[in-house]
């Protein structure tokens, strides 16, 4: 008999989201086959509409701080000829999953980092509410919707060499221009929305010394705190909603 997940106001909110994730596999497994290929579909069906939409959330994050957006790449399996009709910034085709390339912050960056967070916030609704719900129900729509959040709850920690590090490297080359003598102009190629391509560019231009890796280091210790405290945030968030739901 699988050990079901129980929310413990008590318990650190990312030990929580450990075992609701343990808890939700578990019923999906004492379900039997059926349950993981619920668990499965749900996934695949939760990945397909979290990209789009990902991206998409990109794009309006830009354009809700005040910035301009001039061209958002989606691969095609994602609906991007659908897209297009109605978005004419949207493009068909991407080296990614989808990818904003034409966006305009105005040299703020303010901006820079709405753009770049702006899809958290399905993290922080519907995916961790729609996660820490399924992970303590049985059943096959119990294990669907339980594979349907993984996505949305856990894209935090998915891009943590993605969005996060770009966040991360933003806070990090500003303080860089500070603390380097190097100027603010020479640490912005710390940023970058794919690290292991920066760092490769960065190794074969033989630009990786101490000061630009100390800097992207410091991009991802940095990204690493801003994800965990997403999701920190979100767990609790609801929890406070739920506990002043009851009567």
């Amino acid at each position: 008999m699988p050990q079901r997940y129980r929310p413990d106001p008590a318990t650190n909110p990312l030990r929580q989201l450990w075992h609701a994730l343990l808890g939700g596999i578990d019923q999906a497994v004492a379900v039997g086959w059926t349950g993981i290929a619920a668990m499965a579909l749900g996934l695949a069906a939760g990945w397909w509409l979290y990209v789009p939409l990902h991206e998409l959330a990109h794009a309006f994050g830009c354009l809700a701080a005040g910035g301009e957006v001039t061209r958002l790449e989606i691969a095609p399996e994602y609906g991007a000829a659908w897209l297009a009709r109605w978005l004419p910034f949207v493009a068909v085709g991407s080296d990614y999953a989808g990818q904003l390339t034409g966006f305009d912050t105005g040299g703020h960056d303010g901006v820079y980092l709405a753009t770049v967070l702006a899809p958290y916030l399905l993290t922080l609704f519907p995916g961790i509410p729609l996660l820490l719900l399924c992970a303590r129900r049985t059943g096959l729509a119990a294990s669907a919707g339980f594979g349907a959040s993984l996505p949305w709850a856990l894209a935090p920690l998915l891009s943590l060499s993605g969005d996060y590090y770009e966040a991360g490297s933003i806070l990090a080359s500003r303080a860089g221009a500070v603390l380097t003598d190097r100027g603010e102009f020479a640490v912005a190629i710390w940023r970058s929305d794919d690290l292991f391509r920066l760092v490769a560019e960065l190794s074969a231009r033989g630009a990786l010394d101490a000061v630009n890796s100390a800097g992207i280091a410091a991009g991802l210790v940095l990204g690493t705190v801003l994800a965990l405290a997403t999701l920190w945030f979100a767990i609790t968030v609801f929890q406070r909603m739920t506990k002043s739901a009851r009567p």
